[in-house]
Formats: C-alpha cells, structure tokens, sequence
C-alpha cells in the first residue's frame, strides 16, 4: 500500500490529515462515468455520482484516522484512488485499538445509512427523475460499500476486525496468521468470481488483496519469531508494555554498530553516542531509556 503515495498530490488538509489523490483516479473515473450516461438524462448527474462516491470513502477513511489518534496512534495521510482510499493509521499495538481504528471506518456508512435514507425518502415526488435516481444509487453505493468492506476477508475491515478479536484470544501474531490465511482463502474465491464474470475490476482488487495478504504473512511470521526471543524482563515499553529482547537489536546512527542498548544505558560501546529516545522492537515507539523501567523490578526492598 505505501506505494500509493508515489503518483499521487495532495489536494486539501484537514485536522492535521493530508489528503492525497492518485493520478490514475481520473483515468478510472472517465471511464466509469461515459459507461453510465444512460442512467441520467445529463451526464452532470454522472459526475456528482462519482464525485459522491469519492466523499462516502474519503469520510469513511477520516473515520479510521480520527479513532486511530483517539487511542493514541498516528495517522495524517490518505490516499484515494481508483479503487477506494487508504488510511495509513498506526494504532497502538493493542488489540482494542487496533478494533477501534479499524472498526471506525465502517461505522461512518453504518452512520450514514438513515441519513441518506431520509433524504431520499424527504424528496418523495418532490424531486426530479434525475435527483431521484442519484439520492437512490447514492444510498445503494454506501451500502454496498459497507457489505462488501465488512466480508471477514484480509485485508478489508473485516478481516482486520478478525484479527483485533483473535487478538484478544491467542495473540497478536497467531492472530495475523489465522486472519491472513482466511484472506488467502476468500482472495481464491475472488480470483474464481473474476474469471467467472470475465470483471477486471474484481480481478484488479484481487491481485491487490492477494499481495496485501503475502505482506501481511511475513508480518506474522516475523512477529512469531520476535515472540520466541529471550526477553528482559526487568524493563517493558511504556507504549506496548513488551519486554525488549536480549541481544544487539539497535544500530548506532553513527559509527553503525549494533549492540543492545539495554545492556550499555542507551550508549553506543564503540563510539560513545548516547541517545535520549530508545526504539521498541514490538511497537515502534520511542522513549526515554529511563521510562523503560519495569514498575515489578523497580520497587525498592524493604
């Protein structure tokens, strides 16, 4: 997914979020709207729809970063193209924020659902064929937006909301694993639907989804192995909670050597540097050395 960030401007901000838009949406959108002229009586109608399509999946992205930084993550950008929008969020390493951020997303069209609905029930015969029409296939994209986003199938949300479940039970890593592997399974069922209905479009999204879920395999399979490392127990994250490894894990931005920054105090052995910030291994996060101190071996005796 980062690589949707290559090709595309940013064409407004808000709330601290760049909004970013790939070049190949106009492609995609001039085809999409000459394929539905006939459902209007002018082809302005045409462009609104897709225009409206655009604003459903923008404020469904805005939706996973606002409840991304609520739990305490990152997320300033998104990227929309011709296949929908991105949120890139950085939750927490916690299973209940990763639910949040993730299951935020698809609460915006469950929000919007009666409020489409009482416009195009307001309008009645009040409204014009045409205006008609577009309240109707507005409410009917969001919907499906929402059925479609909500399939237990990595990486759409509710594949993701799998795995922040699973989480809860059997971990971060195992949890990944048996999301991706679920993913795997429903992308077959999307390559046969493809080729079955000869659809491009399907074909396109499940090539993406099919490499989403090969990144996301080596993501599990690298959080199992951090899982199997001796670990110093005297001293956990104050994001995550995760005890660091045991072992020269951190690379000195100066000289390049590797050492364990735990056993040296944040120091590097070879050249001295020392570093205000320490690097988790499990989530990411920077913090002072000096917060790392576990509250269990931290207590004074007696």
């Amino acid at each position: 997914m980062n690589g949707l960030r290559q090709g595309s401007f940013r064409i407004f901000h808000l709330a601290g979020i760049n909004v970013y838009l790939h070049w190949s949406w106009f492609i995609i959108a001039l085809v999409e709207i000459n394929a539905r002229q006939r459902t209007y009586s002018s082809p302005i109608w045409n462009v609104l729809e897709y225009l409206s399509l655009f604003a459903i999946v923008t404020t469904h992205e805005f939706g996973h970063a606002l409840a991304c930084r609520q739990v305490g993550g990152t997320a300033n950008q998104i990227v929309l193209w011709p296949f929908g929008g991105v949120a890139y969020v950085d939750p927490p390493p916690r299973p209940a924020a990763m639910l949040w951020s993730i299951a935020a997303g698809p609460l915006v069209n469950v929000a919007l659902i009666p409020v489409l609905y009482g416009l195009y029930s307001a309008g009645g015969s009040l409204v014009t064929p045409d205006l008609r029409q577009f309240l109707y296939a507005i409410q009917a994209i969001n919907a499906g937006l929402l059925a479609f986003n909500m399939l237990p199938i990595y990486p759409l949300d509710g594949g993701k909301i799998l795995w922040s479940l699973l989480w809860f039970v059997i971990g971060r890593a195992r949890s990944l694993l048996v999301a991706v592997i679920l993913g795997f399974v429903g992308i077959a069922g999307f390559i046969g639907l493809a080729l079955w209905w000869q659809s491009p479009w399907l074909g396109a999204l499940a090539v993406l989804g099919l490499l989403n879920c090969w990144s996301g395999l080596q993501h599990a399979r690298g959080l199992l192995r951090m899982a199997k490392l001796p670990r110093r127990l005297e001293y956990s994250c104050p994001t995550c909670k995760a005890s660091p490894p045991i072992g020269n894990y951190w690379k000195c931005p100066q000289c390049g050597t590797a050492f364990d920054t735990f056993e040296t105090h944040a120091a590097c052995p070879n050249c001295a540097a020392r570093y205000s910030l320490t690097y988790c291994i499990d989530c990411g996060r920077f913090n002072p050395i000096d917060g790392w101190a576990s509250p269990v071996f931290a207590q004074p005796i007696g």
